[in-house]
């Protein structure tokens, strides 16, 4: 990255901050001391989000880490949507659509700002809190001995925010699915382990009643990879750093390192070590190049890394970066999936996307021939 998109990364959240407390305190209809008192703390909570990019939550004690961490990240998609408000205010005033006294000490703007942003957040928690269940049928024609149940997610998050409460409800989830398998697509862990080790989240995860295959993600990455690495193994996972393995009869899942890895093996170079025979399923945390998947053969390729933008309208930005950001995908005979997510990095808003589980259910067609042949018929579910 050169330095002018560098410049550029730090100038845009500056001029957007600076933009919506201006528009704050001009619109407040108080007095000088009270506008003062809350823009400086409106600008004060956005500050806070830099302790946790400069890794200095870790000397904290957890309940303020905890708090802090939330308070920054949610302060940035508030100034997100604040922003988007007040410009379309100023382009209404600028065609004569929006009277120009709405812009300063107005009563009545500032209740109806207040209203909107209260109704989309509070929307927004509800909506994250809400683990949407996505059923996924992938037909084969590859032999396996029976139909498999498959939960895939990505991008738990788990951290300052989601905590082991929230671990364990999503645990309770995936053991009501009763699958034969469980895939993760990397960022298991946000942005650090501490909570994690502090909360003893490895015991939660030891309580899946499924074999649990997983890839590295970015956040891993942020986190320490190696002690990444130290707490799936005390958690049960099963790590796939570019690698191979079959995890059920006639299903091999292999595990890609995360781009962040710049020396890491090619799709191609991870299809030599695949049993083509077999349904082999690709986890890669980020979905680029999805035509690397196609040409070494894959069946099947399970990534996140997306979120979906977490927020409308920054689902439109993913919607340009990515061939698919979100949901099915077919690529010749290599079928996707590109999950937002069931966690979420920063503040826990979902607002025009979703958090979810995907339930895949692999039918091989080999089955139904056998069936055929034997004088039966075998129904697809």
């Amino acid at each position: 990255m050169n330095l002018f998109w560098i410049l550029t990364l730090l100038l845009l959240p500056v001029l957007g901050v600076s933009y919506v407390l201006w528009h704050v305190w001009v619109i407040l209809p108080v007095g000088g001391v009270w506008r003062t008192v809350i823009t400086g703390l409106g600008l004060l909570c956005f500050l806070t989000l830099f302790l946790d990019f400069t890794g200095q939550l870790e000397r904290l004690p957890m309940p303020v880490a905890r708090l802090l961490y939330n308070i920054g990240t949610s302060t940035l998609i508030v100034i997100l949507y604040l922003g988007m408000i007040f410009i379309a205010l100023d382009l209404g005033r600028l065609f004569h659509l929006v009277p120009r006294n709405w812009l300063y000490s107005n009563w009545m703007a500032t209740a109806c700002i207040s209203l909107v942003m209260l109704v989309t957040f509070v929307y927004g928690r509800i909506h994250y809190n809400n683990k949407v269940y996505v059923p996924l049928w992938i037909d084969t024609k590859k032999s396996l001995p029976q139909d498999y149940k498959i939960l895939m997610a990505s991008d738990l998050h788990l951290g300052y925010h989601n905590g082991r409460k929230e671990l364990a409800r999503w645990v309770d989830i995936m053991n009501s699915e009763q699958p034969d398998l469980i895939l993760i697509a990397g960022d298991i862990i946000d942005v650090s382990i501490r909570p994690l080790i502090e909360e003893d989240m490895a015991s939660e995860f030891r309580r899946l009643k499924a074999p649990v295959y997983a890839c590295l993600g970015n956040h891993e990455y942020y986190s320490g990879a190696p002690q990444a690495v130290r707490f799936y193994k005390e958690a049960g996972i099963h790590l796939l750093v570019d690698k191979a393995v079959e995890a059920l009869p006639g299903v091999v899942v292999v595990g890609r390192n995360d781009r962040m890895y710049r020396e890491r093996k090619s799709p191609a170079e991870l299809s030599q070590l695949t049993d083509h025979t077999k349904y082999t399923i690709l986890l890669d945390h980020q979905p680029f190049d999805l035509n690397e998947a196609e040409q070494a053969g894959f069946d099947f390729q399970l990534s996140g890394h997306t979120h979906y933008g977490q927020v409308w309208p920054l689902s439109w930005i993913t919607d340009l970066m990515y061939e698919c950001a979100w949901g099915s995908h077919q690529r010749g005979q290599t079928h996707y999936y590109v999950s937002s997510g069931l966690g979420i990095w920063g503040g826990r808003f979902r607002i025009g996307t979703q958090s979810e589980y995907v339930v895949a259910t692999i039918h091989s067609r080999y089955l139904e021939l056998l069936d055929f042949f034997n004088g039966h018929e075998r129904l697809p579910k």
